[in-house]
């Protein structure tokens, strides 16, 4: 760390970048008073001697853990390759970034252009051994404690779900209540449109002509038009996914069920990008809890229908039954 707040001209001569990010959106509304501590850095920068002080905040609500794109981490990295920028301004050394491969780019760039980096701690000077070890400190602390907090958090969701009392998405049907937990949605229309499609399957056993017969007999079926909290809905024509979608989830049938998917990782362009909502077989759920909540159907149906799904989709690969599925 530097003495003193001292700065070469040359370093002045450039421009100061305030770098400003929050995790996520939820730190973006709630937490003003962290973001505007970060825009004050500004005043930190000319108090040091900068004249030209540029923000980047287009990571707001953004992760660094390194699993999701950051553009304005991408400016500054692109200003930096430029040679335009003489110091980076941050609230603290883990905003720039919370894993090793942001992080050490990073720094490797400061120095090769001199700029500094600069935090409520001091002035770090890249190119000074001192400096750089404890910038890598602070970038290896910050990666540790971000690996911690989500381990932490996986950990008490699970044993709250092993409990059932993790209040997870819930499928149409169903409604979280703030006193008294679970139930069935008192919408007498959507309880009886998933009533209809099990007894029209159960009559027919083919997901296909259950549809066929449905939109035949013109049922609508509801679709969210608030996004994920499910409470308004828009009536439009049943599809054959909706028909597939409530035969297929076991949370009908009263179990209440936890780690049905997984994420998956890939590298794309040399970065780790995540995806969800992969399924697994239903021996490998984390968590089944039988009779949680009340049922639209019973467990003996729902896996008579499991059955006879599979059993229509094998006939139809195998070129028996065409249709049927």
């Amino acid at each position: 760390m530097m003495d003193g707040d001292f700065l070469p001209p040359a370093i002045l001569q450039r421009k100061a970048v305030v770098y400003v990010r929050q995790s996520t959106q939820a730190q973006v509304d709630l937490n003003t008073e962290s973001r505007r501590r970060q825009y004050e850095l500004v005043d930190v920068a000319r108090r040091h001697g900068f004249r030209t002080v540029e923000v980047i905040d287009d990571d707001l609500g953004r992760s660094a853990s390194g699993m999701v794109a950051r553009p304005g981490f991408e400016k500054l990295v692109a200003a930096l390759c430029a040679g335009e920028i003489g110091a980076v301004l941050c609230f603290d050394a883990s905003r720039l970034a919370r894993n090793g491969r942001d992080w050490h780019h990073l720094l490797e760039l400061c120095g090769l252009v001199e700029a500094r980096v600069i935090d409520l701690d001091g002035i770090y000077d890249p190119c000074r051994p001192n400096d750089r070890l404890l910038l890598g400190m602070k970038g290896s602390i910050s990666e540790f404690e971000l690996g911690v907090i989500r381990a932490r958090m996986v950990d008490a969701a699970r044993a709250k779900a092993r409990r059932g009392e993790l209040r997870i998405s819930v499928p149409i049907g169903y409604v979280w209540h703030r006193d008294m937990g679970l139930g069935v949605d008192p919408d007498i229309r959507l309880q009886q449109v998933i009533r209809l499609v099990f007894e029209r399957f159960r009559q027919l056993g083919s997901a296909r002509q259950t549809h066929l017969l449905l939109t035949a007999e013109g049922v609508s079926f509801p679709r969210p038009s608030d996004g994920k909290r499910l409470t308004s809905f828009d009536w439009t024509p049943i599809r054959y996914r909706n028909v597939i979608a409530l035969l297929k989830n076991p949370f009908y049938a009263g179990a209440y069920v936890y780690g049905k998917s997984e994420k998956r990782i890939e590298l794309v362009d040399g970065r780790a990008r995540k995806s969800y909502g992969h399924g697994k077989p239903p021996e490998a759920w984390e968590v089944v809890i039988h009779d949680h909540h009340d049922a639209y159907i019973d467990w003996a149906e729902y896996e008579r229908n499991q059955t006879l799904l599979a059993a229509n989709a094998y006939g139809r690969v195998g070129g028996q039954n065409v249709g049927c599925h």
